[in-house]
């Protein structure tokens, strides 16, 4: 996987950008008194993803950037590695060839050799579960190269990210019911950012969206998340080249350990001015 500057030519369907947002009618408690009140919450919808026609997953999601989270989601499965792979990207059709809406087919470019789980694997996936169509642990363990000890940031730039994430979660700040990451430089600045009800979804769009625009591998990036750090985030995040991944939670156990395998740093509990780091603090200048 090479990055490239070179203009882009996108097979994938832009599209517009649908309703993340749905109103409800609720009864509201506060302080003794109850009132009938319109809110908003963040939309949920499930999405087909088909690979040349063939159902591999059902991702519950939430609606918009589907090309990214579709790219990022084969990433992820070791399906494919790099946008060579992708031929095209559109709505899958049914019977009678008419598109159907939550349903994206991924076309592969013929000389693509797919793994044979792409013949044996279709499952559902929940927005709050990354890998669950996976009978065990050693089935989704993609080989991954460990990544060099050479990009390096510094705790000021870390401790600002939680702020610059939060500026971007507009739908987030409406409904309080979405997830974001985001991918930022060395020194902080923001490249892209996604929102979605699902952590892993959320990093698999701004990951896919990498790929899809061919820069890949994200080596001097550091991915921030929303929620906890999870054995799925470090995995896409190391698959993606990144070398520093940052939450506001905690990792669990396995993430630690696939983070230390995969010469990743892993920052967890990232808020208030303090964060804890769990494998290879290298990366981060604390004599500045």
């Amino acid at each position: 996987m090479t990055q490239s500057s070179a203009p882009l030519s996108h097979p994938w369907p832009a599209g517009e950008d649908p309703d993340r947002v749905r109103d409800v009618v609720i009864h509201r408690y506060a302080l003794g008194q109850v009132s009938q009140a319109n809110d908003e919450v963040a939309a949920e919808e499930p999405l087909e993803i088909q690979v040349d026609g063939q159902t591999l997953a059902v991702i519950m999601r939430t609606p918009g950037h589907d090309e990214f989270l579709a790219a990022g989601f084969l990433m992820s499965e070791g399906i494919i590695r790099d946008a060579d792979a992708v031929a095209s990207v559109g709505l899958g059709l049914d019977r009678d060839g008419f598109p159907q809406p939550n349903v994206l087919d991924v076309r592969l470019r013929p000389a693509i050799e797919r793994a044979q789980t792409l013949r044996r694997r279709e499952f559902y996936v929940s927005s709050s579960c990354g890998l669950c169509g996976t009978s065990s642990v050693e089935a989704v363990r993609v080989r991954i190269d460990p990544l060099p000890v050479g990009s390096v940031t510094s705790p000021d730039v870390l401790v600002g990210l939680e702020t610059k994430i939060r500026a971007y979660q507009s739908i987030f700040s409406r409904t309080g019911g979405l997830h974001a990451a985001g991918l930022f430089d060395a020194a902080g600045t923001l490249i892209v950012a996604h929102e979605d009800v699902g952590r892993h979804n959320a990093v698999d769009k701004v990951l896919g969206q990498m790929l899809l625009e061919r820069r890949l591998p994200l080596r001097d990036r550091i991915l921030m998340v929303s929620g906890r750090a999870s054995f799925e985030l470090v995995q896409k995040a190391a698959i993606a080249g990144v070398p520093i991944l940052a939450a506001v939670g905690a990792p669990s156990s396995l993430a630690i350990e696939m983070a230390a395998a995969s010469h990743l740093t892993l920052i967890g509990l990232l808020r208030q001015g303090r964060f804890n780091v769990y494998t290879y603090p290298e990366r981060i200048r604390f004599d500045d």
